[in-house]
């Protein structure tokens, strides 16, 4: 992948997840930023656009992993742990019932 305005790469950490004793790999860009914040009856989502593409990314790991991202595959992202300071916790999970 690379930056919408050159030719380098984008720069990113990966980090392994076992679910269901298998194995996915989320990536989040360098300079992610994104804040989740509750107002009462909405959550707003609000990240830079290095942000944006790992959110996107993480969705789309859930999405394509196959047999390793089954029902109740999931990730969570907290305060200090992939989300800004004062954010309030979110969970991407899968879930394929009807």
């Amino acid at each position: 992948m690379t930056s919408g305005s050159g030719s380098a790469p984008i720069e990113s950490t990966h980090v392994q997840a076992a679910v269901e004793g298998a194995g996915l790999r989320f990536t989040w860009d360098v300079d992610a930023r994104i804040e989740v914040r509750s107002l009462g009856a909405e959550v707003v989502i609000e990240a830079n656009a290095a942000g944006l593409r790992t959110l996107a990314g993480h969705l789309l790991v859930l999405v394509l992993a196959g047999e390793g991202a089954t029902d109740g595959a999931h990730l969570h992202l907290e305060d200090g742990n992939g989300l800004e300071d004062g954010s309030v916790g979110l969970v991407l999970e899968r879930n394929d019932e009807e």
